[in-house]
């Protein structure tokens, strides 16, 4: 088991996370934390092989974090977990070793390729390091085992679902910040309203979206969605 720790100062972004990492065979939460102090606490204690790192922490950034555990000796693997997607702190974050950057909001399938590919590089290296392997071939196999192809449907998705479209709805109820209808969803969207209400439906089911419902002085109450994922 590949022991993780989530870093978010939303907790309720931290505890979604812990939930897709628990998901995902191979792996299990060790520890959370909601600040840049709490995180290099649990790195220092010991255990820790993976850190998935916001970058917007109240105490500091999540790369001037990496760079204190860099100075301090700890190797942990970090992948970046972050709305923040400017060309300069993804450069940054490349330069300090982070594996992966992944930009919110995302889908758990997102989450899962990278971390299966991070337990492919680990068995990739543990692979090649046991036989005492060197050589460019040997190298290519190790950066290649962190490639991730993007699949064009997502695992879990029902029939005629596609990732584009979760992930172009996931972002609209993401930006809006407050609920929207079916209606309003494929207006922003384009997409038709049947098609909007059967991704909506899916989403809230699956625990991403929460339903509530908009009551008028008569006909049936409107049902309106809102983002709680990352």
């Amino acid at each position: 088991m590949i022991d993780v720790l989530v870093v978010d100062d939303d907790f309720r972004v931290a505890e979604i996370n812990a939930k897709y990492v628990g998901k995902v065979p191979g792996f299990r939460v060790a520890a959370r934390a909601h600040s840049a102090a709490q995180a290099l606490a649990a790195v220092e204690r010991g255990g820790i092989e993976l850190v998935l790192l916001d970058h917007y922490l109240p105490d500091r950034t999540g790369l001037e974090l990496v760079h204190r555990m860099r100075e301090q000796g700890h190797g942990t693997d970090v992948i970046m977990i972050t709305a923040a997607s400017d060309v300069t702190t993804v450069q940054q974050a490349m330069r300090l070793g982070a594996l992966h950057y992944l930009v919110k909001p995302f889908t758990f399938a997102a989450l899962r390729t990278r971390l299966d590919s991070y337990a492919a590089l680990r068995r990739t290296v543990d692979r090649v390091g046991g036989r005492g392997l060197t050589g460019q071939e040997q190298v290519d196999r190790i950066f290649g085992a962190l490639r991730t192809a993007p699949a064009p449907c997502a695992p879990g998705l029902p029939t005629g679902h596609s990732e584009p479209t979760t992930d172009l709805i996931c972002g609209v109820l993401h930006r809006a910040g407050h609920p929207l209808s079916a209606h309003e969803v494929a207006a922003r969207t384009g997409l038709s309203r049947s098609t909007a209400q059967r991704y909506l439906r899916h989403l809230e089911q699956a625990g991403r979206l929460r339903l509530s419902l908009k009551y008028g002085d008569t006909g049936r109450p409107e049902h309106r969605y809102a983002w709680v994922t990352p």
